[in-house]
Formats: structure tokens, sequence, C-alpha cells
């Protein structure tokens, strides 16, 4: 028995389940956004955070990891039920091609019915998805926000040094991190100049939003 689940978020550089490989690549025809709303890890109900989810787009590749689970069911189930849990934003679980780094060349895949966590970009069928925003207002929201995990913006600077780590940076993680630190140098700049100005805000409005029962305290 074999179990293999691909990471395009925290699972690159926090897995966080016993797993048997760990094996650089990519999968086709989907791109990393910032579209999906997170309230229980790095963000709240009132301030959600923005987390990767994927976009199919034809001819796109996203880079990151897959993991295997070996040695039965047991040790299977387990592994799921992990990510089941940390990964409860996400509405759906997708299988996909898997190709391994050197693999550019190549037709057929390394790995098969490799499984991703993947969200409906659906505003009325799935709560959680946020949509694209402006740039600008993108790096607002994941500048403001945290939750138990620790911040939003942490969480993409992680991605940022993951991708980077794998060789394999990514223009638009890192257009948006350069934008959160421009938003958080302007708040910076306008706590030290006094009472007299106002914070900055995001100009997205709360999700109207509830806890997940039993939220626990890990990544997402």
């Amino acid at each position: 028995m074999v179990f293999w689940v691909f990471g395009y978020g925290s699972l690159v550089w926090n897995p966080g389940f016993e797993y048997d490989e760990k094996v650089i690549g990519y999968i086709k025809d989907y791109r990393r956004v910032f579209d999906l709303a997170c309230i229980d890890h790095r963000g709240t109900p009132e301030h959600p955070a923005r987390t990767c989810t994927l976009e199919y787009q034809k001819g796109a590749i996203c880079w990151g990891a897959a993991y295997s689970v070996r040695g039965g069911p047991e040790r299977e189930k387990l592994a799921m039920e992990y990510l089941e849990r940390r990964e409860c934003e996400y509405d759906s679980k997708t299988l996909v091609n898997f190709y391994k780094e050197g693999d550019f060349s190549e037709s057929e895949p390394s790995l098969t019915g490799v499984i991703v966590f993947t969200s409906t970009p659906d505003k009325e069928s799935n709560k959680y998805y946020l949509g694209p925003a402006p740039l600008e207002d993108m790096a607002r929201q994941i500048a403001t926000a945290s939750g138990p995990c620790g911040n939003n913006r942490d969480y993409l600077f992680l991605l940022e040094k993951a991708l980077f780590d794998i060789d394999h940076e990514e223009d638009y993680v890192i257009e948006l991190a350069n934008e959160v630190r421009k938003v958080l140098g302007n708040l910076k700049e306008k706590k030290s100049a006094g009472p007299t100005h106002l914070p900055l805000k995001s100009h997205i409005p709360p999700l109207q939003l509830h806890p997940l029962p039993e939220a626990i305290a890990m990544d997402s």
C-alpha cells in the first residue's frame, strides 16, 4: 500500500504528519492563488486570512512537494484524518499526475493518482472561497490577519522561502510578499507618527463565518 499527497502551501515546509518519502516536483494545468479564507489557523471569522488554493489554468505549472505514506491502511488512515482536519477549509480532494524535477521533457508523469486538496472556486457553494482581489487589497488583508497558528504574513513569507529553498521561486508569490512588506512598512511609519494617524485597515469586509468544530492549532 502507498498513498501520495501533493503539498503546494504550508505542506511544502511543514507537513506535520509521518511520511516515508518527500519528492520535489510539480503538477500541470494548475496555478497557485491566495483566494481561500482561513478562519482558524492564520485568521479569524472576523478577519480571515488568505491562504493558497489551486486554480485551473491550461499550461500552468505548480511546484511543490509530494509525500508518500507506506505501511498499510492504518497509517494511511491516520495521515488522511490529520490532513482532513488541517485542510478543513478545502472542500475537494483531486487526483493529479505528478512530475519529478527534471521531467519537463517527459510526456509520462512520475506518479499518478496523487491526492491534492483544492477548493471549489464558487462563492455560492464554497463559503471559504474569497476569490481574486486587487494586489493591494490582498496585501492589506494578509499583513493584518492572525490566528492560533500565527499571522498570515508569515504564512506567505514561509512559502516564499520554501519555494526559494527548492529552487523554484514564483513571481506571483514574490510580488505579493513584497506588497505585504510595503504595507507593513507603511503601518510602522503610521504607528511611529503618533495617534493622529489612523491605522491602515483592509477594504475587504469580514466573512460571516463561525469557527469550525473542534478547531485545532495547526497550519493550513
